[in-house]
């Protein structure tokens, strides 16, 4: 495998703050309950003339600007994104011309396990053509979630994250597992908008083009699942949970992360997460405290990184990586 270093990172979030006290108010609750629900204090939302596509470009450009890159000098860009731009074409394109990519660009959807597959898939992509490649999460859930849906509403934020791939000396990947399961398709859905249900005045209506989610069935295979894939890739790798210097989930929930963390092994002190201030931003929210983590300076040369992600579908997938040449 050709090896690869994290030479740029960057991320964008909007500026209006939604806190769980405006939404306890909003639904009648106590805000206690949606803080010990869930672990998100606020969560930030997209003003009208954001997109899912301009967080990304401004993610995308700190990144560039990280890394000391234009977007001329990428080869390939990849956009994970569960919330398109518009339904086509891919929102990567969007991206692509506004940043002046060079490259090929295409869209990964796996939900909140997006930006893991983007990275796999860019190890793979930079193993047949070792130039610099550019991957963006980003998402805008905020705009599918019903604004009478309380459930749904006090967990998800908008944002987007990116990193700068490129070719390195060494092979810095320890191991990696993807899985999937779309027997559980139906847990977390979007039922209208589709070939399957085209939009109509009837399914507008009907709020079928909202999103749906069943968060029992979500929290159990989220644990489950990301629990298998994070066993796996450590055993692959031959390292011990005790021994992972961050780990990086997929920011959904943190009683999701305190689960994950009690059956894996996986150090408390290890953790890196920022939901309480971000909430659920899906493909972006590993970018996103990966971004935060390194600009802090908790992420030195030669640490264990271990980023483990769970979305709809269900898709799940982990990488355990040293971290290369590049640090805050």
């Amino acid at each position: 495998m050709t090896g690869f270093d994290i030479t740029g990172w960057g991320m964008s979030v909007p500026e209006r703050i939604v806190t769980s006290a405006e939404l306890a108010e909003r639904f009648g609750v106590d805000e206690h309950w949606i803080t010990s629900r869930c672990g998100i204090r606020e969560r930030r939302a997209v003003d009208p003339g954001q997109t899912t596509a301009s967080l990304a470009v401004e993610a995308g450009r700190r990144a560039l600007e990280k890394a000391g890159l234009t977007g001329a000098d990428i080869a390939h860009l990849i956009v994970a994104t569960a919330t398109p731009e518009q339904p086509s074409p891919a929102t990567s394109a969007f991206v692509h011309h506004e940043l002046g990519i060079s490259g090929s660009a295409h869209d990964v959807n796996s939900e909140c396990a997006g930006f893991v597959y983007g990275l796999v898939s860019a190890m793979a992509l930079i193993g047949i053509d070792p130039r610099p490649i550019l991957l963006i999460g980003s998402d805008t859930h905020t705009l599918t979630a019903n604004p009478a849906d309380r459930d749904l509403s006090i967990l998800v934020g908008d944002g987007a994250g990116a990193i700068v791939i490129q070719p390195g000396a060494e092979n810095r990947v320890k191991a990696w597992n993807l899985g999937a399961d779309g027997s559980c398709a139906g847990s977390l859905k979007v039922l209208a908008g589709g070939s399957r249900m085209p939009t109509t005045q009837e399914t507008l209506d009907a709020g079928l083009h909202y999103a749906q989610i069943n968060g029992n069935e979500i929290y159990l295979n989220a644990v489950r699942y990301t629990v298998r894939t994070v066993r796996e890739t450590l055993e692959n790798a031959k390292v011990d949970a005790a021994d992972v210097d961050h780990v990086v989930p997929h920011q959904a929930n943190i009683r999701i992360i305190n689960s994950i963390l009690s059956h894996t092994g996986l150090r408390q002190e290890a953790l890196i997460t920022n939901l309480q201030k971000y909430g659920n931003t899906a493909s972006a929210s590993i970018p996103i405290a990966l971004t935060e983590a390194l600009d802090e300076g908790r992420i030195k040369v030669g640490d264990k990184v271990l980023l483990a992600g769970f979305g709809a579908g269900m898709t799940w997938g982990s990488i355990l990586m040293e971290w290369g040449g590049v640090a805050a």
